[in-house]
């Protein structure tokens, strides 16, 4: 759980330098030329199946931790009552007890994102992609499809931003425990860990929640 947990966080530093350059170019060059890189670099295309199998094994992993974790919860409430259940949560943050559905909530938006753009760059196409980009006939304008998408379907922007947060309260937890789990952990170092998450979670919870606002306030001005 803790080594998939880590190595879908190096996937993310990835997604949102690539994405950023939505917000630092608005000619959308740079973009077009960083997702026609990631589209046809043969390392990248050795990389997203093992990508793809890291977050199927996080996801099992972590099915498999939640159920052992709600028998144990109904153990101690059938042995002990409802005092000591409510006792043993006090001193665990919100974040720790709804990692699960806080998942579930980013898998959501991971599913409507890979709809409405990886699977038109990867597989079927749109006629957005198809616009010009004065860097070839080979480069898909992926920058038109993201930004039309976004201006377009305010609904779709809401989404991301609700998709960002709930990475954030995500990784806010995951982080530190994933290190504390590997035993790279001690007193000191747990509350080294837990800065380290919280700027890590708002790094990108705010990366991924601006770069949609600002292409949607940007088309408003």
């Amino acid at each position: 759980m803790s080594i998939t947990g880590l190595f879908l966080i190096l996937f993310l530093i990835v997604h949102l330098t690539v994405n950023s350059m939505i917000v630092f170019d608005s000619s959308g060059e740079l973009f077009n030329r960083a997702a026609h890189f990631m589209a046809t670099d043969p390392v990248i295309g050795i990389i997203e199946p093992v990508l793809a199998i890291g977050l199927i094994l996080h996801f099992i992993f972590a099915s498999i931790i939640t159920y052992n974790n709600q028998v144990k919860r109904d153990i101690n409430y059938s042995s002990f009552g409802r005092y000591k259940s409510r006792k043993a949560s006090e001193g665990s943050a919100w974040t720790s007890r709804n990692m699960y559905i806080l998942g579930a909530v980013i898998l959501t938006f991971l599913v409507i994102h890979l709809i409405n753009f990886f699977w038109k760059m990867k597989f079927t196409g749109d006629p957005l992609l198809e616009q010009s980009t004065n860097l070839g006939s080979d480069v898909e304008n992926a920058y038109a499809l993201v930004t039309t998408k976004f201006i377009e379907w305010k609904w779709l922007v809401g989404i991301y931003v609700i998709g960002a947060v709930a990475l954030g309260l995500h990784l806010h937890h995951g982080v530190w425990s994933s290190f504390q789990t590997l035993g790279w952990s001690n007193r000191r170092w747990r509350h080294n860990w837990n800065i380290i998450g919280i700027v890590i979670s708002i790094l990108f919870a705010g990366g991924f929640a601006f770069i949609p606002l600002f292409v949607m306030i940007k088309s408003m001005v």
